[in-house]
């Protein structure tokens, strides 16, 4: 594996297999973006949106980087279909955000 990254994974509660620990390529700090209109007053509208370390790893190693989901997922030592899932709930996390003018926190 590469000798890059941080492992980052959460605690699963109740029965089942606990998740797989995810290679993060970085140490993302907590940020939030908030909206503005267009007088530039931050936009209060419903509570902010979380995006996962691992979702913003998978949208960056693909989408940032322009590695192939394949590339991606051995980067972050997952199956692709695990890095297809956090693709998939990062871009609409993001997309819901911006048509609902909501926050968007990074969390870590």
């Amino acid at each position: 594996m590469h000798g890059f990254g941080w492992r980052w994974g959460w605690r699963r509660k109740g029965p089942g297999r606990p998740p797989k620990p995810r290679i993060i390529g970085f140490i993302p700090s907590k940020i939030t973006f908030i909206p503005y209109d267009e007088n530039g007053t931050p936009i209060q509208s419903a509570p902010p949106i979380e995006i996962a370390p691992d979702e913003l790893e998978a949208m960056r190693l693909v989408y940032f980087e322009g590695l192939t989901q394949e590339e991606a997922a051995k980067r972050m030592g997952v199956s692709r279909g695990t890095l297809w899932r956090a693709l998939s709930s990062g871009r609409r996390k993001l997309i819901q955000a911006l048509i609902e003018h909501r926050p968007i926190i990074i969390t870590k």
